[in-house]
């Protein structure tokens, strides 16, 4: 997949990962839309983001979705990346009834995972007018292997397994390429609750990403991702051990 020269569109682009996604994609001379529910936020990004489009749009809101749809076919007929990036993560105890988790779970679905197929679906005839094209979900180290925020770790493996069929069924309709990226703990502002300091750089993940365009790698596995995934393989049991071997840790420090 070609890195330069591209029209993307990234949801979730006015912070963390989806930042640093816009301002790598910008510097190697893309036209970067990004997108987001503030449009404060959103508007400080532009500022730092020389070039860049901002749309005030949530993804999990059909309504601006279909607002958003009609702004990119008419200003954007070019769009020919979406990269996937809005995400909702919520830290709750599963096992207390008073901490509402089937509606927190339900937020988490719908953002991580029923948004992205509907966005996706809007946006299919638009990228398959286009000579080359790619869909980018952002999913996580979790679509393997859980850790402690349970329903966001269900969402990313709804999501997961979703990318795999839509690249399957892709490849047989069409030239559009399917990416899944995997990133593990990043330090990002939405990652602070669970210990995100530890996190790797949302930069590295970015770079992750334009390596394996240029590779046509569609599952890439950043960091400690690529650890556990072989760790899963090999031993299910162990990788959960090893992924919730600090869960007592966190919860400690986020009550």
């Amino acid at each position: 997949m070609k890195t330069t020269q591209n029209t993307v569109l990234i949801t979730g682009g006015s912070a963390g990962i989806g930042f640093e996604i816009a301002r790598l994609f910008t510097q190697l001379g893309n036209r970067v839309i990004i997108t987001g529910r503030d449009e404060q936020r959103l508007q400080q990004a532009a500022t730092q983001l020389s070039g860049v489009t901002y749309l005030v749009s949530d993804v999990s809101n059909e309504a601006d979705v279909n607002a958003l749809l009609h702004t990119l076919t008419a200003d954007f007929q070019d769009l020919n990346i979406v990269i996937n990036n809005a995400g909702q993560a919520l830290l709750y105890d599963i096992t207390d009834p008073s901490a509402q988790a089937f509606d927190k779970a339900a937020d988490e679905m719908h953002t991580n995972y029923l948004s992205v197929v509907r966005l996706n679906e809007k946006l299919l005839p638009l990228l398959k007018n286009q000579t080359e094209a790619a869909i980018v979900n952002v999913s996580s180290i979790v679509a393997f292997v859980p850790g402690a925020l349970a329903g966001y770790s269900a969402s990313k493996a709804a999501l997961h397994s979703y990318t795999q069929s839509l690249r399957l069924a892709l490849a047989e309709s069409s030239a559009i390429k399917v990416f899944e990226l995997m990133p593990p703990l990043v330090n990002t502002a939405f990652s602070q609750p669970i210990g995100g300091a530890n996190g790797i750089s949302p930069r590295v993940v970015a770079e992750a990403l334009v390596d394996s365009f240029e590779k046509d790698e569609y599952e890439i596995r950043v960091g400690q991702t690529e650890q556990i995934y072989q760790l899963y393989r090999s031993s299910p049991t162990d990788a959960l051990l090893a992924m919730n071997q600090s869960r007592k840790q966190v919860n400690h420090h986020t009550h």
